[in-house]
Parts: C-alpha cells; structure tokens; sequence
C-alpha cells in the first residue's frame, strides 16, 4: 500500500480504552509492505498453484540417501566452506560416545546476530531410529543455500532470519539403529540407554533421571540464544504435536510400548495459555504438508488426528518433554513434528517424504514473524536485559536478550504487556497485532529510584561483543565478517500514547547507540561453543586469518529493516 505525500493523524481506541496517536510522518511516497511484510514475498514462494521452487540437489554432494554420522560432518564442513556468507557450523558438544553435536547456522548473518530480528531452530534426530528427520534437515540447509540468489521468499526469510539446524541429537542411537525398521525401540535411545526426549526439567512432575551430555548440551545451548520457534523432528506417526506434553493428572507414558496403551483412549488434553498460537503453529505445518492435514491414521491400531494436530497430553502424556522445556523454561515456542508412520524407512522413499515435507518447513518457520518484538530500554535509549515479560492473561512469561530485544508470536488482537525489570517501575502497555506483519513495541522503563544529584553518574552499557561470545570461540578459517543485510529504509506508521513523533529508525538508532556501534573482539577463557573450521582442524586463536584477528575492531550498522512495522512507542 503506498501512501501520497500528506500526514495522517487517526485516533485508535483499544479495548482497555486507551487511545493511541497514529501518525505517517511526511514523505513522497511510503510504502508499508517492505522489509517484514511477509505479504510482498508470500506469492514468490509459492510460484505456480501451491507448489515451492523446484528442489534438485547436487547428487555429488548430498543425495537422498541415509548418511552416518563421518558423511554428515563431511557435508557440513564442505558447505559451510562452499557457502561462507550464508552459513556457520558449531558443535554445542558431544554425545556420550563423543560425536560432535553439530548445528548449521544458516542467514545472511551466520555469524552475527542481527539487531531486532529472531532466531529459530529445527532439531532432528532426538530419537536415534527416527531418521527421517535427520535427512530432511540436511536438505533444508541445501535448499535454503541454493534458492537464496533466485527464490524471493527464501531471501527474505535468511535475511530476517537466523536459522539453527541440528540433524542429529542422537548420534550415537542412530549408529545402532536399521535401516527398513518401521516399528520397535532398537537405537531409540541414547548409548546409555535414556530416553532424551524424557530427559529435561518438567514443570508438572519432577524428574529424577539422570540428565545426559546430550540434554545438557541443549539446555546450555537454548540458555545462551534466545530461540523464538522451534520445531523438532520425529517419526512413527504423521502429526504436529504442541505443548504441553504433560499434565498434573495423568499417567505418564515411559517408554514406546506403554505409549501404544494410550492409543487406545483418548486423554485428557493440557493447554497452555498459548493454545490459539500453537493450534496455528500446528495446523501451519499439517496445512501446507501434503498429507498430515488429512488426519490419516497410519496404522488401524493407530489414532487418527483431526486436521493432522493434536495437543501432546491428550495423545499420550509424558514427563521430561523438551517442546515443554524450551516454552516453560525459556518462552520458545516449540512443536512437536511426526513426520513419517515408518521410523526409518528404506532411503528409496526419501525423495517423498522431502516432497511433503518441504513447504510445510519453510512456512513453519517464517511463523516468527507473526505477533510482536521490540525492545525494552532505560529513560536514555540503553538496552534492559532479561527484563520479564508477559502477555496480561497468559501466564507464561519470556524474557529480553542483552539488547533489550523481544519477540512472542500472538494471533491477531489486542493484547496488554506487562513488563518487569529490577531497578525499575513495572508497565503495562496496550498493543495491537495484525495478520500482515509484526508489531514492533518499544518500552520505556522508569527507574524506581530516582538518582539524587550526589549520586554518581551511571556508566554506560558494557559493548557486547559479536555472537562469538555466545556460541564461544569463532575457529572458521575462512570466515569473512559480513554486516548485518541491509535493506531500503522506510518509514512506518508510529503509535505513541502521547501522541509525540518518532520513527523505528530513531529507536532501532538509539538501541545501537547504546550497545556500543564499535565492537572490539576479545579472546574468550571458556568458550560456550566452538566454530568449525571447513577442513576439519581447529585454530587455537580467536578469528585466525585476515582482518579478523582478536585485535580486529568492526562496526556493527544499524539493520534497516526494523523500520516496516507498525510501531508502539511508549
């Protein structure tokens, strides 16, 4: 929609009454479906009909074949050396039997968080004999490589979007797992025998299994990167399971076969206050699926799911589940994605489980940019980190990174946020969500205490370093430090309850004023987790190579594309 040159004030009354000021600053010609406006991009995707960008991988490279865990490190490490703009290998840490537990970062940024945008993930492999997960992941990273220069949507999704994908967090019980195996619990396991998609903290019983390397990797992993979405893979049903996985009252579901008892009755669901947003997130995937929305039972012993979603306690509960981990835990949204009946088919079908599969994980994951993000700062534009916040009536609360920055996924509405910091008086703001894009909010905190004139004068905010000193210490050889994508800026409608002007450019401005625009590298003691190097050797020194050496200094920019939004400014 362009808007001609004129300034347009309007009065919107929300449900609690309050009334915002929308203003369009004056320009030539404004256009409000850039940048996050998901609808420019939408019909790019698709092409003709329904149907994505035609995927052939490169046979020489990777196949639609099973690869053991030496060929799936050699497959990383190659791409990562082939595509070194568009990806980051890391390993978050190793298995009982010591193989590396990698994640491929694929963006326009591999290497640098971008200021304001999300992070998300896809995990496969939890349980070693669902394998199909792990594959299809594996051509994820090739199709998103390969489209970025010619799809439009794919662009603009790893230009908004930090995407992490871990194949594999069962190496070792895929080692023992067997090919043509539908059914059965040979390699479901860890080497030492645990369940890892029982293995977490759960909040409705308490769990005193032994936590695994490969759990804690993951618990450390999601502590240090603030996941808005999730998805994880498994097989042996053909369904999109959301949370919560377990509930006070159940009994609770151990091990694959006491899970087929449950099969036979239907349980008692276990909602979250999310409920609308993970019944979207779910039917997301079983819509854009070529057969889960069908509601298809797999087997005649098996439950059908109407519309190819179901609530996790009301199929089978279960404790020490990780999508209820990372959502109670840490606010990601994460789902549950059964995506074969047969837990390792033979590897001729691969070729169609990826073609049902393949719309379904793209869609799924540009669901991060639904609802509203923004940045939560003090009276002098700094960055407040892990203010808590909440949804007024969803009780599940989310927290802000070092930036101040935030993001939840809401349906369209009207909603209130309440936000908590120590040091400050709380808030309520009021906001609006809408189906086109997301809203940005900026909140701005009051401290409790005044500072009296003797007081002495707060320092400013420690410049963060890159995201090296969350994922640990960067040992890429061939990496080149890009900035972060820019975009043409435009200017969005702002929303202001004292009706005063400013622009996203403005905040997004001051937030990268206040988090330090020169960022120095430094040498990390305890690195959390370590870049892999394309061939196969690890440098002993933070950023060998080139101008990225530990006394390299860089400039972060300001990303542009915070400035397409509609804008909440209080």
């Amino acid at each position: 929609m362009l808007i001609p040159k004129q300034a347009v004030l309007a009065a919107v009354t929300l449900c609690a009454g309050i009334a915002f000021a929308i203003q369009v600053p004056t320009s030539d010609q404004i256009s409000l479906s850039t940048g996050n406006d998901r609808s420019d991009v939408l019909s790019g995707f698709t092409g003709v009909g329904n149907e994505p960008r035609a995927y052939r991988p490169d046979t020489s490279s990777l196949d639609f074949v099973y690869h053991n865990h030496d060929d799936m490190t050699r497959y990383l490490r190659a791409t990562t050396a082939r595509y070194p703009n568009l990806t980051a290998l890391y390993s978050i840490g190793k298995s009982v039997q010591g193989r590396e537990l990698w994640v491929m970062v694929v963006s326009a940024s591999p290497y640098e968080h971008m200021l304001g945008k999300p992070d998300v993930k896809y995990i496969g492999n939890i349980h070693g004999n669902e394998a199909v997960g792990r594959e299809l992941l594996l051509h994820m990273i090739q199709y998103l490589i390969t489209s970025y220069t010619t799809d439009p949507y794919i662009k603009w999704l790893l230009d908004n979007t930090r995407i992490h994908i871990l194949p594999s967090l069962n190496p070792d019980g895929y080692a023992a797992s067997k090919e043509g195996t539908c059914d059965g619990g040979q390699g479901r396991y860890n080497s030492r025998g645990f369940d890892l998609n029982r293995n977490f903290p759960d909040y409705f019983k308490q769990n005193n299994k032994r936590s695994q390397p490969e759990t804690e990797a993951v618990k450390e992993w999601i502590n240090k990167i603030q996941f808005v979405l999730s998805g994880s893979l498994h097989g042996g049903a053909l369904v999109a399971s959301y949370p919560y996985d377990n509930t006070p009252n159940a009994k609770i579901c151990r091990s694959s076969s006491t899970c087929a008892v449950f099969n036979s009755y239907v349980s008692a669901p276990s909602l979250t206050p999310d409920d609308d947003v993970f019944k979207h997130l779910s039917l997301t995937y079983a819509n854009n699926h070529a057969k889960m929305s069908r509601g298809v039972a797999c087997k005649s012993a098996s439950p059908s799911f109407e519309n190819g979603i179901t609530n996790g306690a009301a199929w089978y509960p279960l404790t020490g589940g990780m999508q209820d981990y990372n959502y109670i835990w840490h606010g990601c949204m994460e789902v549950t994605l059964e995506v074969s009946c047969c837990k390792f088919p033979p590897a001729y079908e691969l070729r169609k489980y990826w073609d049902d599969n393949q719309l379904s994980m793209i869609k799924f994951l540009a669901e991060a940019h639904r609802g509203v993000q923004g940045f939560v700062m003090d009276p002098n534009g700094g960055p407040i980190e892990r203010a808590q916040l909440k949804i007024k009536g969803r009780d599940v609360g989310f927290s802000t990174t070092k930036y101040g920055e935030f993001w939840r996924i809401l349906m369209p509405g009207v909603y209130k946020l309440e936000v908590f910091a120590d040091g400050f008086v709380p808030r309520d703001v009021d906001f609006m969500v809408v189906e086109q894009h997301p809203t940005l909010l900026n909140v701005t905190m009051q401290p409790s205490k005044p500072p009296t004139q003797s007081s002495s004068p707060v320092p400013p905010p420690s410049p963060p370093p890159s995201e090296f000193s969350a994922l640990g210490e960067r040992v890429d050889e061939h990496f080149e430090q890009q900035p972060s994508p820019q975009q043409e800026p435009t200017t969005a409608p702002v929303f202001n309850d004292q009706a005063q002007h400013a622009t996203p450019s403005t905040t997004t401005a001051r937030i990268a004023a206040a988090i330090a625009p020169t960022i120095t590298s430094s040498q990390h003691q305890h690195p959390i987790f370590k870049f892999a190097p394309a061939n196969g050797t690890q440098s002993q020194q933070h950023g060998e190579g080139g101008d990225s050496s530990a006394n390299a200094t860089t400039t972060r920019r300001t990303p542009a594309g915070l400035n397409d939004r509609l804008v909440f400014t209080n």
